[in-house]
């Protein structure tokens, strides 16, 4: 919390000048029963109405004196409210920008955006509420039990006995609350991600008719909430009645010792009515503690749920900035005796890998379904930091340079092609912002896609949908290839991104790869894809099977010949392409 606190700093000038706004609103608050007592003292009692004119005049003029301040005081904390949750969320998701795919891992993607809007949100409105009420309200109770003894310290000794005992209570209140808000949007991630995977995965449930199944993994999600969140609500509101019930009866109390006190001429009437106007007050106060119970125990559950993500340990997180600029030269791939798993993963997916690829060469890597494939290209441009072992680019340690100067010389093209909402020509340029018209016309050449941009309405104009719904399978991969070519890489990784091409276009399109000047290294399950390499990786069970050309590979490796001999039959390749 106190990490999440420390944003307010650049507002402490402005939360002063509302917290002094608030003591203005305080002290005509607890100074009008004072001047109502004079009005029936000395007016009322003594018929002299030039007392009531002027203190009723008093009364008015510091009313207004309050309503300015009020008005002032809102306005500044709501610019303090409202400036602090977007600094709050620009941080975080700068944060969350940073991180490496191990933290990604301990929060899910609907827990993340619940942080952001809706735990943001209501830290805000904490912070709203502490300026604006939260600190009028205790003060009113204290000072205007303060004052109240002043008035006449024998009609206060109810409120001493219980005004602390409620601030006891609400206290004890306030820290049960504030657990079990923290489970209300615990619950709230819970129903955010049954959304999530429901509009991600729309049309795979209309497909096969699970519906109904989503619906209900909806409902039970959604009553979850609703069943924590009208628990909470029912202890917080419990408090209102147990506050006024105590508070009034101490009012009635303090009416019975002032009319015994009236009656043995030792309180004036307005004496009376000064110590009731401010138990009234109080009560009110303390009435108005339900709201700021409410609003600061939901803010400090929100607050400890972004602070989490705000103070994610450095050894977790992606230091971009620290080391030494990368230095590159031609491309070489050394890893040397690396292995990795992942956090609460007994079992290591790469076991001792030393592999090298030679600079401006393309090296297919091959492997079964969870063989330690991407998670070699994860490495390579620090997405993953190696358990053990260490990956050498250019004769330099990665481990020692800064991931982003590193990632400035990598294109990289992921399994699944992610399109973002936009035109052709914005998401190409996604890769270089500072590309040209010509150079992105080029990059889609090379990538085998600039006839079919061509050949649609609005060319490079062409909105794509979110994800690039409107493009098939086969397009969105070729589009990513051309965002990474744009940045004219020293190093293009290629995760399986030529899975949905027919073998005419893969063909073209790997021949004009070969012409790139980077080293290029590709996932593939294809003999075909691999033959178009200079180097071919074998994988098996997180270490390396076998490496080499696919003339070797096919005359010493039995695995190698039985990938062969199941996408080509017992026949072989039918014909090698030898010109590499």
């Amino acid at each position: 919390m106190r990490t999440v606190l420390s944003y307010l700093k650049p507002y402490s000038g402005l939360m002063i000048f509302a917290w002094l706004l608030t003591l203005v609103e305080l002290a005509v608050e607890l100074t009008h029963p004072l001047f109502m007592a004079k009005i029936i003292d000395e007016g009322i009692v003594q018929q002299d109405m030039s007392a009531v004119y002027k203190w009723g005049a008093i009364m008015l003029g510091t009313s207004l004196l309050a309503f300015v301040a009020g008005i002032a005081n809102s306005f500044a904390s709501a610019h303090v409210g409202q400036n602090f949750g977007y600094d709050l969320r620009e941080k975080m998701l700068d944060k969350i920008q940073s991180f490496s795919f191990s933290n990604y891992s301990r929060y899910a993607p609907s827990s993340l955006i619940t942080r952001m809007t809706n735990d943001v949100t209501q830290t805000q409105n904490a912070v709203f509420m502490s300026l604006r009420i939260m600190l009028r309200a205790p003060l009113m109770v204290l000072f205007g039990t303060i004052m109240a003894l002043a008035v006449h310290a024998k009609l206060t000794i109810v409120l001493l006995i219980t005004v602390p005992a409620m601030l006891l209570f609400l206290s004890k209140m306030m820290k049960t609350s504030s657990s079990l808000f923290k489970s209300v949007q615990s619950r709230l991630d819970g129903v955010n991600t049954v959304i999530q995977e429901n509009l991600t995965a729309i049309r795979l449930i209309k497909a096969f008719l699970r519906s109904k199944y989503e619906k209900s993994r909806f409902h039970r999600a959604n009553d979850q909430l609703m069943t924590q969140t009208i628990r909470v609500f029912r202890i917080v509101e419990a408090t209102t009645p147990v506050l006024l019930v105590v508070m009034n009866l101490s009012l009635i109390v303090i009416l019975w010792f002032g009319f015994v006190e009236f009656t043995s001429g030792t309180a004036t009437a307005g004496e009376i009515v000064a110590v009731i106007n401010y138990a009234t007050r109080i009560i009110s106060s303390l009435s108005v503690f339900t709201f700021i119970l409410m609003a600061f125990s939901r803010g400090r559950a929100s607050s400890q749920r972004i602070g989490e993500i705000l103070e994610e340990s450095e050894e977790q997180s992606d230091q971009r900035l620290k080391g030494v600029p990368f230095e590159p030269e031609d491309g070489k791939i050394a890893f040397e005796d690396v292995s990795f798993s992942f956090a609460n993963s007994p079992a290591p997916v790469l076991d001792h890998v030393s592999i090298n690829i030679a600079p401006g060469k393309m090296a297919a890597v091959l492997g079964a379904t969870g063989s330690g494939k991407s998670t070699l290209f994860y490495l390579i441009p620090r997405l993953y930091e190696p358990d053990q072992g260490r990956i050498v680019i250019d004769g330099q340690d990665i481990s020692t340079v800064q991931s982003a100067s590193l990632r400035e010389q990598i294109g990289f093209v992921p399994q699944e092609a992610h399109l973002f909402t936009g035109t052709i020509r914005e998401n190409i340029a996604w890769g270089r912002a500072d590309a040209s018209m010509d150079e992105m016309v080029e990059a889609a050449r090379r990538a085998q896609i600039h006839e079919t941009i061509e050949g649609l309405p609005n060319g490079y104009d062409t909105v794509i949908g979110q994800k690039g719904v409107n493009l098939s399978g086969g397009q969105k991969q070729r589009l990513s290839i051309a965002r990474a070519l744009i940045r004219k890489p020293l190093i293009l990784l290629l995760d399986d991104s030529t899975s949905a091409l027919d073998a005419t276009t893969e063909k073209h399109l790997l021949s004009a790869l070969r012409k790139e000047p980077c080293t290029t290294v590709i996932i593939t399950q294809k003999i075909s894809t691999a033959l178009q390499a200079d180097q071919i990786i074998l994988l098996e069970e997180g270490r390396v099977e076998a490496a080499g050309t696919h003339e070797e590979l096919e005359r010493t490796n039995e695995l190698y010949r039985k990938i062969i001999h199941s996408q080509y039959g017992k026949g072989g390749v039918p014909h090698v392409k030898t010109s590499r």
